[in-house]
């Protein structure tokens, strides 16, 4: 693809054109899952932080200047994604007894604290259930069954590339839904 291919193409998912966009993760997919798996090791984790690297491209293509390779502006977003991937694995292999005022406090919650947290946990499954069959199907693969996208396509019977892209789309529709009914004090990383 030539530069003035690629260019086009940028355009037109920029504009929300899925086909565009899915093209565009199609053609970078291979770059980006080798450049994170030789970060991370690890296949899940690096379909993970795959799919997350192009859900930033997405949503950043405004900020794209085409001065510069976009491949390289492409591989930068997986630098920092990978980034952000090992600070929040420090954060959770920290020392256990370090938060543990916190999770005295946890216990320490009244009946009525602890029934707001099953409401919003309620809200956020009545959330899902509203989204279309498709995104409903993905994310319960996805985020309840924990299962890898290869598991997925196989069970879904579509391609791993269609796959990754419902699984960017179905956490993309659920995060504004969920931004739109007021859980803002949520982070759905």
């Amino acid at each position: 693809m030539n530069d003035e291919q690629l260019f086009l193409l940028i355009s037109n998912a920029k504009i929300k054109d899925q086909k565009a966009q899915t093209k565009l993760i199609n053609i970078f997919w291979v770059d980006v899952f080798s450049f994170v798996m030789k970060k991370v090791r690890d296949e899940n984790d690096a379909d993970e932080i795959t799919v997350n690297v192009f859900s930033k491209v997405l949503s950043k293509l405004d900020m794209y200047d085409p001065h510069f390779q976009f491949k390289t502006w492409v591989l930068t977003i997986a630098q920092n994604t990978i980034i952000d991937f090992w600070r929040k694995k420090a954060r959770e292999n920290q020392d256990p007894t370090e938060n543990l005022d916190e999770v005295k406090n946890q216990y320490a919650k009244s009946p009525e604290e602890l029934m707001i947290s099953d409401e919003e946990q309620k809200k956020i499954i009545k959330t899902i259930e509203s989204l279309d069959a498709n995104y409903q199907d993905i994310i319960k693969l996805r985020f309840f069954e924990e299962k890898s996208i290869k598991e997925i396509a196989e069970e879904l019977g579509i391609s791993v590339a269609n796959t990754k892209v419902r699984v960017m789309r179905a956490k993309k529709v659920l995060a504004e839904l969920l931004k739109n009914n007021d859980f803002d004090d949520i982070d759905y990383k």
